[in-house]
């Protein structure tokens, strides 16, 4: 075996991206068509990103959320280059605690974060335009004692103006993680951009092993070395920080878009 093909046999960790989409019958018409373009468009540019980094292997993991939770992708995520979009539609309730609960049993390495080389930490993407249906307070407090969760990127879409921004602020930690949309055209622009930068952000940051607990935790070991705010709050990690300060760009782009608002 040459040196060439042993090199070529190393295995790449996996990064996955996850998708909470809220399909819950306010979502209908241009807003859930935006999120089905905007996601099967965006599909052809992960696979390039997936294609030329040498050291993960993007995967895609998609939930919907109405009257129930319920994986779109199945029982484990797929990796974006076998991945294809299955449209969503729009309708019934919005179980976002139930959907809260599906996640943190996934984010589980004896579940979706399985992989037997190991994955870096995942990053997930909260989609929804109003308030929740269900009991989700319960389910997002154990979600945060999750490794995989507290060391996830996580960004949230508001979309419209109903939309609770302070429970999506509790989701992701901060409001500067939360992008507020108004149209259609905006949000297919927000969900390309968010899935492009956090998966090309999270790829090359701090890896969490699945192999065997980290000896701090996530949070600590990714964490800015100020600790947090005057106010006491807790710093974010690294690699959120670092996202959240590219996100001021689509920000400042919704800010003078001239779409029509819904």
């Amino acid at each position: 075996m040459s040196l060439n093909d042993a090199v070529e046999a190393i295995p790449r960790k996996s990064i996955v991206l996850f998708f909470l989409i809220d399909t819950s019958g306010s979502m209908g018409g241009s807003k859930i068509g935006a999120v089905n373009a905007a996601i099967e468009e965006v599909i052809p540019e992960l696979k390039d990103i997936s294609m030329v980094n040498a050291d993960a292997e993007v995967k895609v993991a998609a939930l919907e959320f109405n009257d129930t939770a319920n994986w779109i992708t199945g029982n484990s995520p797929i990796p974006v280059d076998n991945f294809l979009w299955r449209y969503v539609d729009a309708f019934g309730k919005t179980v976002m605690g139930e959907a809260f609960r599906k996640l943190n049993d996934a984010l589980s390495t004896k579940t979706f974060m399985q992989d037997a080389v190991g994955s870096f930490a995942p990053a997930i993407f909260l989609l929804s335009d109003g308030e929740p249906t269900d009991e989700f307070a319960n389910e997002l407090a154990e979600l945060k004692q999750n490794k995989w969760f507290n060391a996830a990127i996580k960004v949230a879409v508001a979309i419209g103006d109903d939309a609770n921004k302070d429970h999506l602020a509790e989701f992701t930690g901060s409001m500067e993680s939360i992008l507020e949309v108004h149209s259609a055209a905006m949000l297919r622009k927000t969900i390309k951009f968010v899935s492009i930068r956090a998966s090309q952000v999270a790829s090359k940051s701090v890896q969490v092993s699945a192999m065997k607990p980290a000896a701090a935790s996530p949070v600590s070991a990714n964490s800015s070395p100020a600790g947090g705010d005057d106010a006491g709050n807790p710093a974010l990690p690294v690699k959120q920080a670092a996202l959240n300060e590219q996100l001021t760009q689509i920000k400042a782009t919704a800010a003078v878009s001239g779409d029509d608002e819904w």
